[in-house]
């Protein structure tokens, strides 16, 4: 009944196995994807025909995670897989990223292909093996794929790399590296690195492009058991008609119009003379008739691909950007902090035109993020938020939940500054960044990753040192290329590389790079590591200049303090049935957490309250110690003394003879219920805890 034919190879020290004929066999091009015991269904298929009238290529990639792929229930009250998670997200852009550049020019052809993981062994990763997956089921379908691409992961402990790493490892690791390509070249990077330096990544990427060239052999030795015939494409041919009236009557024009400095200015200048150009087309060519829709819609698209060609030669053969800087030069920067009044961080980052407020709150342990995926779920103390509003654009539209870029954007600036964040020990509040980028012209999450380490350092957050992220873009044409620091919006748009790394002074925290084209060799890379370095480190001195050493925290800020208490003594704090805790709480209004090691953690909203609370915790989990001075209340009252409560729960005996200095014949004549005074603690014997305030006397009456 099936067909199946499989292929394995060795890889990272574990078995991959590529099978297909069995399941999913009606889509275009179907594989299942094995590493150890994970497992992931990658399938593609395409529609009939392609669609008319757009300009881009409609692909989407979709990552599914299933629980009971790791025999989990899924949360929530309906108990099923809704929206994909964060993680999932990440991982469709993950996979979409080297995918996307590998399909001919002028293919519009919806493209959708589907990763599900079926089997999730907790050793095996599937962010990788779903590249790999696309790649097989698009290399093996009749698509037109310039592949195949194959992605790897790569770790580095105590300087080794290490190729797809476990999530144990990765939790010791210098390093966590994503790259993809194909055989000739890199053209997806994605990073988090503890300070690692430039040749130290460079090197571990090119680790990662050896083994993926044995990935994309082995995808074609697959494709050449069962792979199918590629359906004949070719891109179409612009129409004459409009190619040789915009080469003859805009093309001077249009060379001066794309020079027009400033964004808004520039668009207005490029978007009048289309109208210009095209009412004259129109004269010219059509008199009264209507316009086909498809003439229409040639026009503008030949106009923006010759915008496109004349920025692009204009900054490959003549070093001229648009806005009249150097191909190394950074736009101006500008940096302050302490720009909100009652927020416990905030600042606002500018470079050129591109702006990001920045704003820290700090938080308890009931402010931590849950994250619940196939791995067992845990909470996050530091998390990071991307906004980016229509306005900041000079647009309208809608505004609604976070769609795929915002969340790329604000994991690729979290993982940046995670590396260094405070440990929970030196530092036990939850961290909450949040960047609402109110202006954007190119490289916002590197504007977002340099606000956030100066809000953070303004919030009173210890961090190692200051975080900095540029944007590199690539002009290149056949053999000439030029490599462009600090790209605005439309040398991203028009470029071939979208290339942005983070770090401090001392090395990289966090790297991501795109392409558009099949990818690029190392010494591109090289040069690209080389010219960022140079800008991280001008735009550090500028954020160090504003602010260089951490703030104290904000009055607004919560008190934390962190105890580390005798494991016997938790179920004495906590009291029965919660007694005691909850009567601290209610008596102080304190946030108090225990952990199972001991460790006691104190939230409150003052440094009164923080004292009275530490005080009111030390008397359930501190031992009396002999010759310790105590503030002693009266509680009872006998003939030969009265009994007083030094600490929550522990009560003494002061006995007459240790009252006063001078003789006592009846307590009750001295002393009554309710008495605040300061003993002294002279005995433990056998549990029983004998007071004294005549010895306190004595010492005083020395003096």
């Amino acid at each position: 009944m099936f067909n199946e034919v499989s292929l394995s190879l060795e890889i990272g020290g574990r078995q991959l196995t590529l099978k297909t004929g069995k399941i999913a066999r009606q889509s275009n091009g179907a594989v299942m994807v094995q590493y150890g015991d994970t497992i992931l269904l990658s399938t593609v298929n395409r529609s009939k025909s392609a669609r008319e009238g757009i300009d881009f290529f409609p692909l989407t990639v979709d990552y599914v995670e299933k629980y009971y792929a790791a025999g989990k229930f899924p949360g929530g009250f309906n108990k099923r897989e809704a929206r994909p998670s964060t993680n999932a997200t990440l991982i469709a852009r993950l996979i979409d990223r080297p995918i996307r550049p590998m399909f001919p020019e002028g293919f519009h052809y919806d493209v959708h292909i589907v990763n599900t993981t079926l089997s999730y062994d907790g050793v095996c990763t599937p962010d990788f093996m779903g590249i790999v997956g696309s790649s097989v089921a698009l290399t093996v379908s009749d698509i037109p794929f310039m592949g195949p691409v194959a992605g790897v992961v790569v770790g580095m402990i105590d300087g080794e790399f290490i190729l797809n790493p476990t999530p144990e490892q990765l939790k010791i690791s210098e390093l966590d590296l994503s790259v993809a390509g194909s055989m000739d070249a890199i053209n997806m990077v994605e990073a988090g690195a503890k300070e690692i330096d430039e040749e130290t990544m460079l090197k571990a990427i090119m680790f990662a492009h050896d083994n993926i060239k044995k990935l994309c052999q082995f995808q074609m030795e697959f494709q050449a058991l069962v792979g199918k015939e590629k359906i004949e494409f070719q891109a179409p041919e612009v129409m004459p008609i409009v190619k040789n009236f915009i080469d003859q009557n805009g093309a001077t024009k249009l060379k001066e119009a794309v020079l027009t400095t400033g964004k808004k200015a520039r668009e207005e200048a490029v978007d009048q003379l289309e109208e210009v150009l095209f009412e004259e087309f129109v004269n010219t060519n059509f008199g009264e008739e209507e316009v086909p829709a498809e003439v229409v819609a040639e026009f503008a698209k030949y106009y923006h691909d010759l915008m496109k060609e004349q920025v692009r030669d204009a900054i490959l053969y003549n070093k001229h950007r648009v806005d009249g800087r150097a191909t190394t030069e950074i736009r101006d920067l500008a940096a302050e902090v302490n720009v909100l009044p009652i927020v416990h961080g905030s600042a606002l980052f500018t470079r050129g035109e591109t702006q990001a407020l920045v704003v820290a709150t700090l938080g308890t342990k009931e402010d931590e993020q849950l994250i619940d995926g196939l791995d067992e779920e845990y909470f996050k103390k530091f998390y990071l938020h991307y906004n980016f509003p229509p306005y900041s654009v000079g647009e309208t539209g809608r505004m609604g939940a976070p769609g795929r870029r915002e969340l790329g954007h604000g994991s690729l600036a979290e993982r940046a500054l995670s590396y260094v964040m405070p440990s929970v020990e030196d530092f036990p509040y939850t961290v909450r960044l949040v960047s609402e980028i109110t202006e954007s012209n190119g490289s916002s999450s590197q504007a977002s990753i340099c606000g956030g380490s100066l809000a953070l350092m303004h919030a009173g957050v210890p961090i190692k040192e200051h975080v900095a992220g540029i944007a590199m873009g690539l002009i290149k044409k056949d053999d000439d290329y030029v490599v462009l620091t600090d790209i605005m919006g439309l040398e991203d748009h028009l470029g071939d590389m979208d290339f942005k790394v983070a770090g401090t002074k001392t090395g990289i925290t966090a790297l991501q790079m795109d392409m558009k084209i099949a990818g690029i060799s190392e010494d591109i890379m090289r040069i690209a590591l080389k010219q960022a370095l140079d800008a991280r480190l001008q735009i550090l001195e500028l954020m160090n200049s504003t602010i260089s050493n951490t703030n104290e925290l904000a009055p607004t800020v919560p008190r934390i303090h962190q105890m580390v208490i005798p494991k016997d003594k938790i179920a004495v704090l906590i009291g029965p049935g919660g007694k005691n805790i909850k009567g601290i709480i209610e008596a102080t209004g304190a946030t108090i957490d225990i952990e199972d090691d001991g460790r006691v953690s104190i939230f409150c909203k003052g440094l009164d309250v923080l004292e009275d609370t530490i005080k009111l915790v030390n008397g359930y989990v501190k031992d009396v110690e002999v010759g310790e001075v105590y503030l002693g209340r009266v509680v009872n009252i006998a003939k030969f003394g009265a009994f007083m409560e030094i600490l929550p729960g522990k009560e003494g005996l002061l006995h007459v003879s240790e009252i006063s200095l001078e003789r006592v014949a009846n307590v009750e004549d001295v002393l009554k219920v309710g008495d605040t005074f300061e003993v002294k603690v002279i005995s433990t014997e056998n549990g029983k805890i004998s007071l004294s305030r005549k010895k306190l006397l004595q010492e005083m009456a020395a003096e």
